[in-house]
């Protein structure tokens, strides 16, 4: 047994996080460490190892060919220790928490899944819905926590996150008349990002028609993806296949606090909630 060598958890869990989120500012967050310590962990397994795992330039993070040999090796590695833990653990605890929609974007819902993971000891449920239906739930009791847009001045005990920015999206291919009503894609009453969207054309006296309405900021952003119209939507949150036009002839949007508001008590929710905080203010951060 002499010389054999044993990998450290949490540095294979650092690898894992690196590869999936392609940064080490988010990893960091969901390990609720630094970005620092994240690197020497990451340096160490490399050396361990005898291999270079990632590659890192200023402007993109990718694995090495090493790297992506070792990633689902690594994920059996995480993942039969986490069912070790569980053996003798007792009941996963429930945290129930709700995101606005208009806040998930391509990697939130992955990175919300990442953060249950590592908590072997609760169950995250996720609900997504408008901010009004969130403060609903949340007020009845049937959240423990919500992470919505702040609209005037509502919830002044909750904890600022970030700020979102918001712009005007269309496909591409898109064409906007010069002379004709703006064709809009939004959601139906009652929504804050729809009379943002209504009040901010009125203001700019630029004339408008509805084209689409549906529910959810996924059905929005995929009607402005297929050209339909165009649509309002946090940036942070706007599909990949969608242009920004607010530059060019739409009037420029004002930014909305991102809330954390929780009555969660215990040793292990507030820690879970910690990383679903610096996850959302390291996704506005775009690191």
């Amino acid at each position: 047994m002499d010389g054999m060598r044993s990998l450290d958890p949490e540095a294979v869990e650092a690898f894992l996080l690196v590869a999936e989120l392609q940064s080490f500012t988010r990893a960091a967050g969901v390990m609720n460490t630094t970005q620092a310590a994240i690197s020497l962990r990451l340096r160490r397994l490399e050396e361990l190892l005898g291999v270079r795992l990632v590659e890192r330039t200023p402007r993109r993070i990718r694995l090495t060919s090493a790297g992506e040999r070792f990633l689902e090796p690594a994920r059996d590695y995480v993942s039969a220790g986490r069912r070790a833990l569980d053996v003798f653990g007792a009941e996963p605890m429930r945290l129930s928490v709700g995101v606005s929609h208009h806040l998930i974007g391509a990697d939130l819902p992955h990175l919300l899944r990442l953060i249950s993971e590592r908590e072997t000891g609760i169950t995250l449920h996720l609900r997504t819905a408008g901010t009004r239906n969130l403060l609903e739930l949340y007020d009845a009791g049937e959240l423990d926590a919500i992470v919505v847009l702040r609209h005037d001045d509502i919830r002044r005990d909750g904890e600022v996150l970030s700020q979102e920015n918001f712009g005007w999206f269309c496909s591409p291919g898109f064409q906007l008349q010069q002379d004709a009503p703006l064709p809009l894609a939004l959601q139906p009453e009652p929504c804050n990002l729809r009379a943002m969207a209504l009040r901010t054309l009125d203001a700019a006296k630029l004339p408008w028609r509805e084209v689409f309405v549906g529910t959810g900021a996924t059905a929005v952003g995929a009607a402005a993806e297929a050209g339909i119209g165009v649509a309002l939507m946090a940036r942070s949150a706007a599909p990949s296949g969608v242009i920004e036009v607010t530059d060019r002839t739409l009037p420029q949007l004002p930014p909305l606090d991102v809330l954390l508001v929780s009555n969660v008590t215990g040793d292990l929710a507030p820690a879970a909630l910690r990383r679903i905080a610096k996850a959302f203010r390291s996704s506005a951060s775009g690191s």
